[in-house]
């Protein structure tokens, strides 16, 4: 995989980083997190994944 191909998965990812985060804040400010809890732990899963996936790119494009 190219540098570039590299760099664009992780921007992507980036901007799933941030709109799940966005998300994640306006469940707590509202309480859904206590009242949705499983889709709390979703949201949480999703940005966990994102950033381990953002991270692997990140440490093949730099090894390349």
């Amino acid at each position: 995989m190219k540098e570039s191909d590299h760099q664009h998965i992780i921007n992507e990812l980036q901007s799933l980083i941030d709109d799940t985060q966005a998300t994640l804040s306006r469940f707590e400010q509202e309480g859904m997190d206590k009242e949705m809890s499983d889709d709390y732990n979703k949201l949480l899963d999703i940005l966990d994944n994102a950033v381990k996936q953002q991270r692997e790119h990140t440490s093949e494009m730099l090894s390349n």
